[in-house]
């Protein structure tokens, strides 16, 4: 069955036109004015909605357990890849990509066979990203093989248990060179948050105000500092995920006009709260890692977006439910660390463009385009042009539409966004050409 999508607004991060689309086996075949109907095909009339390319969000974590307090006690995010792809389907993503986080000892190819066996009930297309939880002779070697198999990008952290050091980083930053990859960093200077997390502990502060706290813009903004200055010694790629301080920010902005290769990721709960949060009586279900930071920096990365020193737009989805949030609220040492956001983050970057923050071209090279390229799922993802999967994004700009939990799709029992009005609104997606969710004038 073909499909044409008649009389929209289509959009690419190149710009806009009035054109029509046609869909044929899961394909873009034709794009153009007046292409007629046969009838062979389904029609449907896109007249004063937008035609967009499906999300790309390349920072979620899916049915991903983790290690909480002093006990380490495990707990597992609040969505599997069948609840969490639904929920991101639903808010115009058509792509997701998540992380296989290898055991201590656990070759990276057996690790991503078990991953993908998890990941195998999505409801939309993903990819993975594979963490470098420790470095070895045979770890690095393990890196072609997993390239071969399709992972084009490796992820290290700067701290918790599974952190590398500064030699270890730049062995997999060069390896990574090496193999035509990318490094992405959780950038945050490990000792100076340890130091702080100590410090309120031993004086018996230990509410979520102190989460935010014990890893100020400070802790963020180092960590963002050596990283860069760790990959300008390799010569390798960087790319940075949630960056949420305008520090990090600006060691970014000098990077790139040195002429580095560095990308910078934010996430939408650092563009729309502040760290204010965690003074609500609800604050643990705001805690995450780094934590949402002060006005200032907040502003600043709106100012990233519209500059171009931020290169896409992510959400780091992992979300906890309230019991498991609640064990914690007066020990922030307790809190499973995540937010919610795959299902929200296209619709509230689309809204912003709808109320004339920034337009809707950067919104899609942000949400769409940008992650695509990095990542290597261009020319198949991330813009409508002939030849690319038909993962379409059917939006009314006229919707009004207000975040609650009743009308999210996450398995989790809250959101962090209830409340929030959206001026504008996802109503279908076409994954490959097939309608995942909505109809027009609803979602489901």
């Amino acid at each position: 069955m073909k499909t044409l999508f008649q009389n929209g607004t289509v959009i690419n991060a190149s710009g806009r036109q009035k054109a029509d689309l046609l869909v044929s086996d899961g394909k873009i075949t034709q794009i153009g004015q007046g292409i007629e109907a046969t009838a062979d095909m389904q029609v449907i009339d896109c007249t004063d909605l937008l035609v967009l390319p499906g999300a790309v969000d390349a920072h979620t974590h899916f049915e991903t357990q983790i290690l909480v307090g002093t006990d380490n006690v495990p707990y597992k995010s609040a969505d599997d890849f069948h609840a969490g792809t639904r929920a991101a389907a639903c808010g115009g993503v058509t792509t997701v990509i998540d992380f296989v986080t290898p055991l201590k000892g656990e070759s990276l190819t057996a690790a991503l066979d078990k991953r993908k066996a998890e990941a195998a009930k999505a409801c939309i297309d993903y990819s993975l990203h594979m963490c470098l939880t420790e470095i070895n002779d045979d770890r690095l070697g393990e890196m072609r093989a997993v390239v071969d198999a399709g992972v084009s990008s490796f992820k290290v952290f700067m701290t918790y248990a599974i952190r590398l050091t500064d030699d270890e980083f730049l062995r997999a930053l060069r390896r990574s060179k090496e193999l035509g990859t990318v490094i992405m960093v959780h950038a945050e200077a490990h000792d100076e948050l340890e130091k702080n997390r100590a410090d309120f502990i031993a004086q018996g502060l230990t509410d979520p105000w102190y989460h935010y706290l014990s890893r100020p813009e400070s802790v963020e903004t180092k960590g963002v500092e050596r990283a860069i200055e760790l990959a300008a010694i390799a010569d390798a790629p960087l790319y940075i995920v949630h960056l949420a301080c305008e520090g990090g920010l600006r060691a970014v902005e000098k990077a790139k006009k040195a002429g580095q290769i560095i990308y910078a990721e934010t996430c939408p709960q650092y563009l729309h709260f502040t760290s204010d949060v965690y003074k609500r009586p609800d604050a643990a279900n705001f805690v995450c890692s780094p934590p949402i930071k002060g006005e200032k920096s907040r502003e600043a990365l709106w100012q990233g977006i519209k500059n171009g020193s931020i290169d896409t737009i992510a959400t780091d989805h992992c979300p906890f439910n309230l019991a498991e949030k609640a064990l914690g609220k007066d020990d922030f040492t307790k809190i499973p660390n995540g937010v919610m956001g795959t299902e929200n983050f296209y619709p509230y970057m689309l809204s912003e463009a709808n109320k004339g923050r920034i337009s809707y071209e950067r919104v899609v090279e942000l949400c769409s385009e940008k992650p695509a390229e990095i990542f290597k799922l261009s020319p198949n993802k991330g813009s409508l042009t002939l030849g690319a999967d038909a993962d379409i994004v059917i939006y009314d700009p006229s919707k009004e539409f207000v975040i609650s939990q009743e009308n999210t799709h996450s398995a989790c029992d809250y959101t962090i966004w209830e409340g929030v009005a959206l001026k504008g609104y996802p109503i279908q997606t076409y994954s490959k050409g097939k309608l995942v969710t909505g109809g027009r004038g609803f979602v489901i």
